[in-house]
C-alpha cells in the first residue's frame, strides 16, 4: 500500500482575473500561494473540462505562485461550453495571453492529459517561456490514440462500460462512434443531446481510474456539458494539429526538462504515449506508477506529482 503524501491545506485565491481572449470569451483566471513565489501554471485536461480548488493543493504556497485558469468554454471561464473560436491554436495563444497579463517571464507548467498535449504544443511553440513541465497522463492526439478510447482498444478492456456507452447509437452508425456522438451532442434536441453528454462523461469517468471511484465519476459528471462538447469538437477535428504533430517536434524542446507520470494501467491513454514520448525527449524523466490508471486523484500519481513539486530547485 502506498504511504499517502498528504496534499496542502485548501487556500483560496488572492487574485482573480477575468481575462477578454477573442470577441466572445473571457477566461477565469486565478493565483493563489506566494505572489513572488516560482511561477507555474496549471493546464486542465479535457479538453473541456476545468480547473477545480482540489489542483491548487498540489503546490507549496510559500514557494509557488499559482495560476490556474478555466480554458474557453471551460468551467468559470464564458461561454460555458462553447466551441466557436475555440481551437488548439487559440488555447496556446491564450497562454501567452496570460503570461503576458501576470507579467510572468518563464513558467513551469504542469498539465495532466489534455493538459500534457497543450503545454507540449504550447512549449514547442514558444520555448524560451518555459522553465520546466511536469506532465501526468501524456495525451498525444494522434488518430490511432483517439480512436483508442472511441472506437477499437478500450472497449476491450471495460466491455460492460463501452455497451452502456454505446447503447443509444444506432448499428448502422457504430463504425464511428465518435462522429455519432458529435452528431447527437451537437444536435438542436437538448434532451438527446444531454442524455449523450453524460453518456460521454460517464464513459471517461468509469474508465479513468484503476479502481472503481465514484469520486472520480462524479468530477467527470460535472462538467458533463463542455466536456462533451468540447471534446468532441476536438476530436473529430483531430485536435487542430498535424499528425504526431508533438513528436514531430520534439527538437523545439529537447533542452527543456520534462518529468513525466503516467500509470502503468491507463486505459484513456495507454502508457505506450508516454513511453512513446520519452523515447524521442532526452531532457525527459519517465516515472512509471505501477499501481495507476490515468486519474490524478489515484494514491500513486498523486504521491509523484507532490514528490515533484517538493524539489522546486529540480525544476527551474
Amino acid at each position: 500500500m502506498d504511504n499517502v503524501i498528504q496534499l496542502f491545506p485548501s487556500i483560496d485565491p488572492y487574485k482573480i482575473l477575468n481575462v477578454n481572449v477573442s470577441s466572445n470569451h473571457c477566461l477565469y483566471v486565478e493565483q493563489s500561494g506566494n505572489p513572488k513565489g516560482i511561477p507555474v501554471i496549471f493546464l486542465h485536461g479535457g479538453p473541456g473540462a476545468g480547473t477545480s480548488a482540489i489542483y491548487r493543493r498540489f503546490f507549496n504556497p510559500n514557494i509557488y505562485r499559482i495560476i490556474l485558469f478555466d480554458q474557453r468554454g471551460c468551467g468559470k471561464s464564458s461561454p460555458y461550453g462553447s466551441i466557436n473560436n475555440n481551437t488548439t491554436q487559440d488555447l496556446i495563444n491564450d497562454i501567452k495571453v496570460i503570461l503576458l497579463k501576470l507579467n510572468i517571464k518563464k513558467t513551469i507548467i504542469y498539465g495532466g492529459s489534455w493538459g500534457s498535449t497543450l503545454a507540449l504544443l504550447f512549449a514547442e511553440s514558444y520555448p524560451e517561456l518555459v522553465s520546466s513541465l511536469v506532465l501526468r497522463g501524456i495525451f498525444l492526439c494522434r488518430l490511432s490514440d483517439i480512436k483508442w478510447f472511441y472506437q477499437h482498444g478500450a472497449h476491450e478492456i471495460f466491455p460492460d462500460y463501452w455497451e452502456k456507452f454505446i447503447a443509444d447509437v444506432p448499428q448502422n452508425e457504430r463504425e464511428d462512434i465518435l462522429k455519432a456522438f458529435h452528431k447527437r451532442i451537437h444536435g438542436k434536441n437538448k434532451n438527446i443531446s444531454s442524455q449523450f453528454c453524460q453518456k460521454w462523461a460517464e464513459w471517461e469517468g468509469k474508465s479513468s481510474s484503476l479502481l472503481p471511484s465514484k469520486n472520480i465519476i462524479d468530477q467527470f459528471s460535472q462538467c458533463s456539458e463542455s466536456l462533451s462538447k468540447i471534446e468532441t469538437h476536438y476530436f473529430i477535428n483531430n485536435c487542430f494539429i498535424d499528425e504526431n504533430q508533438i513528436l514531430i517536434n520534439i527538437n523545439k524542446i529537447k533542452d527543456i526538462k520534462c518529468e513525466i507520470v503516467h500509470g502503468r494501467y491507463d486505459i484513456v491513454c495507454p502508457f505506450k504515449q508516454a513511453f512513446d514520448l520519452h523515447k524521442v525527449y532526452p531532457a525527459s524523466n519517465l516515472n512509471i506508477i505501477d499501481n495507476a490508471g490515468h486519474s490524478l486523484l489515484e494514491p500513486g500519481i498523486k504521491n509523484k506529482i507532490l514528490e515533484i513539486f517538493s524539489k522546486p530547485n529540480e525544476l527551474i
